[in-house]
């Protein structure tokens, strides 16, 4: 499979002090202004997240990589451009030949982009399997 651009979305593999401050100090810099509300949430902010064991931190940024990858994904669809969402991937071997360790990050999800290319493609005219709505949406 050949796709021009992959995209690679990675995580803090933990939420430290200096890094909550780091956002914080980028958000005040980049608004012009502190808030008091704004800065009571970074103390809460601080008080919790550094504390608490370093996987569940990182669990808890990789759903927010998700959320960068449902954007990256609405805006390809907007472009026309082919993208999917893909795990499966080796993480720590990805993670190895970027150096996303070093940099305190690891690799969450994948989101290859291009043009699909109907010649060669054995799935293209075959029927897409979905579960029925009822087997897969539980309305409460």
């Amino acid at each position: 499979t050949d796709g021009s651009h992959l995209l690679v979305f990675a995580a803090w593999d933990n939420y430290t002090a200096e890094r909550i401050n780091m956002m914080f100090d980028l958000t005040n810099e980049q608004r012009g202004f502190k808030n008091e509300g704004w800065e009571n949430y970074r103390q809460m902010l601080l008080g919790m997240y550094p504390q608490r064991d370093a996987e569940v931190n990182f669990q808890h940024a990789a759903r927010q990589a998700y959320i960068g990858m449902s954007a990256a994904l609405i805006a390809a669809a907007f472009e026309e451009v082919d993208s999917t969402p893909m795990e499966g991937f080796d993480p720590a071997a990805l993670d190895e030949i970027l150096h996303l360790r070093e940099r305190g990050l690891r690799s969450v999800a994948i989101m290859p982009l291009g043009y699909r290319a109907d010649e060669g493609d054995w799935l293209v005219n075959l029927k897409k399997v979905r579960r029925p709505r009822e087997q897969f949406v539980t309305e409460v």
